[in-house]
């Protein structure tokens, strides 16, 4: 069933990439982020003027250590994410000839993730990951600089299920700062 789901969204991702109309607005864009607990690949499709559709692939990291463990561990697992987002600024931006290039703007989404069981990497032997699904309401800004450089800051909560028998609901942050490139 995971594989399925991320056959699924792999070949909408690539379908979006490859659909874009050719013109001076782009339709279409991708790039790679990298924040203090993790790094992804994302593709973004502009369905509207204001609202976009974003496909992504992480590697999220997790670090534990301190006075209760007997020794420093980190952990990366692959997540994937489908995120439509409504940039309910990004107009007022243009008509005061702020910068709006690749969506530099503020938005409100909804962030559907799975966390698949496929690997982990890790200095400590024996760790396995939950396959998890999650839906997060998120308020986001995203702004860009330089040429191509973005940043971009998520806050959201939501809530997840652990995808085996005797888990029920939990609360799930989206809580990143993300520093990334645009292609």
């Amino acid at each position: 069933m995971m594989k399925k789901i991320f056959l699924i969204l792999l070949v909408f991702t690539v379908t979006l990439m490859y659909s874009q109309e050719k013109s001076s607005i782009k339709k279409s864009f991708f790039g790679v982020q990298a924040g203090l607990f993790g790094a992804n690949v994302y593709n973004e499709v502009n369905l509207s003027e204001q609202f976009t559709l974003r496909s992504e692939i992480d590697l999220n990291a997790g670090i534990w250590g301190g006075d209760l463990y007997s020794k420093t561990g980190f952990a990366l697992a692959p997540a994937l994410s489908v995120t439509p987002k409504w940039y309910y600024n990004i107009n007022q931006r243009h008509n005061k000839s702020k910068s709006t290039k690749y969506n530099s703007a503020n938005y409100l989404s909804a962030k559907l993730g799975f966390v698949p069981d496929w690997f982990v990497i890790s200095n400590v032997d024996g760790i396995e990951v939950n396959p998890m699904i999650s839906l997060i309401p998120t308020w986001g800004l995203r702004r860009n600089f330089a040429k191509n450089f973005n940043y971009e800051l998520q806050l959201g909560l939501g809530v997840g299920k652990i995808l085996k028998s005797d888990y029920s609901l939990q609360v799930v942050p989206n809580l990143s700062f993300r520093i990334g490139y645009d292609f």
